[in-house]
């Protein structure tokens, strides 16, 4: 197969997998694009070489950029964060920290993390975009989680979800580190 045969197949799968991301029709990225309807579906059916121009231009609509759009990767994406490039945002004296362990953009960004709060010691959240949804699931410990002013307790073994778009505290009453893994859900911005 040709650079070029593997440059058409790899843009196909691309804009069809943006486009689908961002919950875009073919019309809304035509219009957005400036691309012509026809244009996009001989591009995501690999029948055509688009210019360098359009390319850039269906990638500024999906807010990509061209190396993304381009890519000649054949598979699903695989992207393994070792344990050591994990980024440790927040942290106390006592021994709470908590680690952004992963993240990706599909639809919007999801994030993974694991937290660790010692006795005593707890963390506030303000409030994330509407549409912001997180699910915890506590490993050890149990979990004081204050959601707008109401407290509810999490035990090991027990998983919680909540809309995070109002103040919300992570806390540890008990007399054992609590440790739990958290995603969070932030809906794309349109």
């Amino acid at each position: 197969m040709s650079d070029l045969d593997l440059l058409t197949q790899s843009l196909a799968r691309s804009v069809k997998h943006w486009r689908a991301v961002r919950g875009f029709t073919l019309d809304v990225l035509a219009a957005r694009a400036g691309v012509s309807r026809g244009m996009l579906i001989q591009i995501e059916q690999a029948r055509t070489n688009p210019s360098l121009g359009t390319v850039v231009k269906i990638g500024d609509a999906l807010g990509v950029s061209i190396t993304t759009l381009l890519d000649y990767e054949q598979g699903p994406h695989v992207r393994i964060v070792p344990a050591e490039q994990a980024v440790r945002l927040w942290h106390t004296d006592a021994g709470s920290y908590n680690r952004l362990l992963a993240g990706t953009e599909a639809p919007g960004p999801l994030e993974l993390w694991d937290w660790r709060l010692m006795p005593g010691e707890s963390s506030p959240s303000d409030p994330h975009p509407a549409g912001t949804t997180e699910l915890l699931h506590v490993t050890a410990g149990e979990l004081t989680l204050t959601v707008d002013g109401v407290e509810h307790r999490v035990p090991a073994g027990a998983s919680v979800h909540f809309e995070a778009n109002v103040p919300h505290t992570y806390g540890n009453a008990g007399d054992a580190p609590m440790e739990m893994v958290m995603a969070v859900s932030v809906p794309p911005v349109t």
